[in-house]
């Protein structure tokens, strides 16, 4: 096929885009450097000598005002209600039948029931069940699988057990669990005795609800039929829900990292150890509040992503000090794709993402107080920075990235304080008690008790095993730490939505987490970045590099830092990798152009204030226009080919 044939009239949108995109940054690099020209040329003129500036992060941290105060809650408000619709389902099963390797459950009905579909929801553990039915309680069939010649699984049936060796046919893998799952016999069957027989190498096993579905794929109501037996298997039947989705099941990566939340609740020993153990302790927080439901599972995750929006707009007001960047800026954070699909999946990228932003506010708050502050003014904002990337570290290696970043621009103002302490009296006599006491206290903030917070998180890895002793607790931490190291370096499997960091840099391959069609009808939601914040924030990235250089920019100096220790690490990782992994980036971009949007306002550029709120209501629309494949929600066909504005995008 030629690439011609790719093209379509969505093809229009990002070429609009790119186009005033561009526009509005040419327009902003002619401006200012036709402003600093003039400017230079004025200055010499009347002879003046224009000094160099010296790199520095002092300078004022801009407070709140009541005003900012009101525009951060209508913010986080607004995003809260898209960000919490439809979020989950809050009325999963929550009994269970447990079952051990060969345990047999009986169920009798007081008439037949007709069936041609066995829907069940899956709970802890796993193995498969053996599913035989009769209509007398003598002759038994038993639920077949039908495999073609390769092994695949076509069909299933029910068949007389006679001549045949019986088959599992219920499977419960790792990847099934918490999910509303179905087989589908040949023909309509009648029996009035249920006979289920497990098969696991490993407690718990667990089973949470049976359900049968006639022809038509009706529920069969057996409330009120159940003679005798069944236990937990169908004390909810009010919970079957028409089908299986998204909204009602565990999906993608949350079958690993919710299922160990939960193990964690119960005192299970972990199946999922590939990350330090903190984030899913955190998740537990909401299923313990709304039971193991998908509401439950996902909620601590949207409330994070959530809470981030005022403390992001606090970092922007005290690093610009303007009202309209603060809110410009948190808005773009706020409408980004990749921030709202991310933090309504239980899994624990928006936990470290939370505290990356937490540990770079708050060292960015240590490092604007200027040379000569005494030590006590300091510490507060060393230990909440050192705290958070403590609890960061300890959630996801992601967040070591971060660090590798927070110690360099630590190093880096602390060269800056001791280059620009004053060096008359009293002063001088200060800085080598001040340099003492800072270094201790950053030994103790940024090493001591992040290996403390640390090795605390795995408590329920030593609880689960019976020994929480100290020496135990040091054992489980140091050997999860060799197994991720080798299972993150193994990871290298294909996948169809993979990608490289250099296609998420450009929005180039997002991953699709879910997948559904109906009749002229379209269900998807993926992972991916706000074309303005993805391509708007590089362009702006571009331009603090530059100030960074050439006016020996301080602000720019960290933003820079903050964005490449968490995309750079990226370049040397050969592991299978997904646009996701960019999501920490994201925050930094979105700092970078409000980077432009404060130059922009203070240069006072003819059109500055327009391009600041049209480039943000633009964020907006997308994010209003793309909502439906950021969450799941239906949509016909034709609305879909609209946003599908590249091949490689999978609408």
């Amino acid at each position: 096929m030629t690439f011609l044939s790719y093209l379509t009239p969505a093809i229009l949108f990002p070429i609009l885009l790119l186009t005033g995109l561009l526009s509005c940054f040419a327009w902003y690099w002619w401006s200012i450097h036709r402003q600093s020209a003039l400017y230079g040329q004025l200055r010499r003129a009347e002879g003046e000598h224009i000094p160099k500036r010296r790199f520095s992060f002092a300078g004022r941290c801009y407070p709140l005002t009541r005003r900012d105060g009101g525009w951060m809650l209508l913010l986080t408000a607004l995003y809260g209600v898209t960000a919490f619709f439809q979020l989950g389902s809050l009325e999963n099963p929550q009994s269970f039948q447990s079952f051990q390797n060969g345990t047999t459950v009986e169920v009798s009905f007081t008439q037949p029931i007709y069936a041609q579909s066995l829907f069940y929801y899956t709970g802890l553990g796993t193995g498969e069940y053996n599913v035989e039915v009769s209509a007398d309680g003598v002759s038994w069939s038993t639920l077949w699988t039908h495999q073609d010649e390769t092994g695949n699984i076509q069909d299933y049936y029910w068949a007389d057990a006679e001549g045949y060796d019986p088959s599992y046919a219920l499977p419960q893998g790792y990847a099934d669990l918490f999910k509303w799952k179905k087989i589908t016999t040949t023909n309509l069957t009648a029996f009035q005795y249920l006979r289920i027989t497990a098969q696991t190498s490993k407690a718990p096993f667990e089973l949470g609800e049976l359900a049968f579905l006639d022809e038509n794929g009706a529920v069969v109501d057996v409330t009120g039929l159940i003679a005798e037996g069944g236990g937990n298997l169908f004390d909810e039947q009010a919970l079957v829900p028409a089908a299986s989705t998204w909204y009602n099941s565990t999906y993608f990566d949350e079958i690993y990292h919710a299922r160990t939340a939960y193990e964690h609740l119960r005192g299970v020993y972990p199946y999922e150890i590939s990350h330090p153990p903190l984030g899913k302790l955190i998740l537990s927080i909401g299923i313990q509040m709304f039971g193991m439901t998908p509401f439950g599972w996902r909620f601590m995750g949207t409330l994070f992503g959530t809470l981030m929006l005022p403390f992001l707009y606090a970092f922007l007001k005290n690093l610009f000090g303007k009202t309209l960047v603060a809110i410009c800026g948190t808005s773009l954070f706020a409408f980004d794709f990749m921030h709202l699909t991310q933090t309504r999946i239980a899994t624990i990228d928006t936990y470290a993402v939370f505290f990356i932003l937490l540990m770079y506010y708050f060292l960015y708050r240590y490092l604007t107080l200027p040379a000569g502050t005494p030590f006590r003014k300091g510490a507060p904002w060393l230990f909440l920075s050192g705290l958070f990337w403590g609890i960061g570290a300890a959630s996801k290696w992601t967040v070591i990235y971060g660090g590798v970043g927070l110690a360099l621009l630590y190093f880096v103002g602390l060269w800056f304080k001791l280059r620009d302490w004053p060096k008359e009296g009293e002063n001088l006599v200060r800085l080598g008690p001040w340099l003492v006491q800072t270094l201790a206290f950053s030994v103790l903030c940024f090493v001591l008790i992040p290996v403390c917070i640390y090795t605390l998180s795995y408590w329920p890895y030593a609880a689960a095993q019976g020994d929480t002793s100290l020496h135990n607790l040091i054992a489980e931490m140091w050997k999860n730490q060799q197994y991720m190291l080798n299972y993150h370096k193994g990871v290298m499997d294909t996948h169809p939505y993979s990608s490289r960091w250099y296609q998420w840099v450009v929005d180039a391959r997002p991953i699709l987490y879910y997948m559904e069609d109906g009749v002229g009808t379209h269900t998807r939601f993926a992972a991916f970045s706000n074309p303005v914040v993805c391509w708007g924030g590089l362009l702006a990235l571009l331009t603090v590099v530059v100030q960074m250089v050439r006016q020996r920019s301080g602000k720019a100096l960290f933003l820079v830092v903050g964005y490449f220790s968490q995309l750079a690490p990226w370049f040397f990782i050969g592991r299978t990798t997904f646009e996701y992994h960019y999501f920490p980036s994201i925050l930094f971009l979105c700092l970078a152009l409000a980077y432009v949007f404060h130059d922009m306002l203070e240069r006072d550029l003819l059109w500055a204030r327009h391009v600041t709120i049209g480039l943000t209501a633009t964020g907006a629309a997308l994010y209003v226009a793309f909502y439906p494949v950021l969450i799941g929600l239906t949509i016909p066909n034709w609305y879909a080919a609209c946003l599908r504005w590249f091949p490689s995008w999978p609408f």
